[in-house]
């Protein structure tokens, strides 16, 4: 039977996601004919997106299939945590998107569930957690360290040594200064950088912070 693949999600996110699963399904099936990607989302009238079925979250598990995974193409990182859980549940596995023109270099461990979106990079002795989010032409760099359920928005550079914790959310532009081996820069469990912010030391969990340099809002 085929091997049913989601992408939970057919809002912007989710539709620049979808040429990106359909290139690491054939890379990781040898161009199995018996795959066939879907959207899923349930906020949206069943149909037709982009060339692919759009399926409820329950159509999705009815489906006949030998196999069920899912990439979670959900902003909102509580809301992947919540899916994940649900799929998790439900006996959906978990499926890792990496672009063509991805770059991955060595000794890196990378959780499941990622989605590594297009020209993005991840350097040497890097460690990421679950469901990994990183947006069109963001890095991260040497020795960092990724909790679970992070989010790089578009072009965030996260420069060496440096600790993001679960739940954070860096924003588009933003780059993060390089910390030092022992002594790196930490940005906080659900924290929050502003779109463009230039973050010169740590941030506080829960902490929003913007500006050059950055600064906590109020």
């Amino acid at each position: 039977m085929k091997h049913l693949i989601a992408v939970y999600g057919a809002s912007g996110c989710g539709r620049e996601v979808m040429p990106l699963a359909r290139h690491s399904a054939r890379a990781a099936s040898g161009h199995d004919d018996t795959i066939e990607l879907v959207f899923v989302d349930d906020g949206y009238a069943c149909g037709e997106v982009n060339g692919h079925r759009l399926l409820t979250y329950a159509q999705f598990l009815a489906e006949p299939a030998g196999r069920r995974s899912a990439t979670l193409a959900i902003a909102n990182s509580n809301v992947r945590e919540r899916l994940a859980t649900q799929c998790v549940a439900d006996g959906v596995e978990p499926f890792e998107v990496v672009a063509a023109n991805a770059c991955v270099l060595d000794s890196n461990a990378i959780g499941e569930g990622a989605i590594l979106c297009g020209f993005t990079t991840v350097t040497s002795n890097v460690r990421i957690g679950r469901y990994f989010h990183a947006n069109i032409y963001s890095s991260v760099a040497h020795d960092c360290v990724l909790g679970d359920f992070v989010t790089l928005a578009p072009s965030v550079k996260v420069n060496g040594n440096v600790v993001v914790e679960e739940h954070a959310y860096i924003g588009t532009g933003a780059i993060i200064k390089q910390g030092s081996p022992g002594n790196p820069l930490v940005i906080g469990k659900r924290a929050v950088i502003g779109m463009g912010a230039v973050v010169t030391k740590s941030v506080p969990a829960g902490a929003t912070v913007v500006g050059n340099p950055a600064r906590i809002r109020e």
